[in-house]
């Protein structure tokens, strides 16, 4: 299976690395290597994950992220990449924008 990841799901992720980076210098580049290491997962476990807000939601293992996706013509494709510690309401309106 091939992964497509959209423009606000990197966003998201540059977002995060920002964030991390801000905490302690390398730790952003970290951040980012293992979410996009969780993203080509997909190629194998697309689709295995619970749906959330009409999306698939991969639990990030080493960060509290959660990356959303669709199955769409044999391809994951990667609409957001959004942190578990936002409020609920946000989460719902990060969606929003997406559609």
């Amino acid at each position: 299976m091939k992964v497509q990841i959209l423009r606000s799901a990197i966003e998201d992720l540059e977002r995060g690395r920002k964030f991390y980076d801000f905490q302690e210098e390398g730790v952003g580049d970290y951040f980012f290597d293992s979410l996009f290491t969780e993203i080509d997962s997909l190629t194998l476990y697309g689709g295995i994950h619970s749906v959330y807000f009409g999306f698939y939601r991969l639990l990030a293992k080493r960060f509290p992220y959660a990356v959303y996706y669709k199955l769409i013509d044999g391809k994951a494709i990667v609409f957001r990449v959004l942190d578990c510690r936002r409020n609920p309401k946000r989460l719902r309106k990060a969606f929003k924008e997406v559609e």
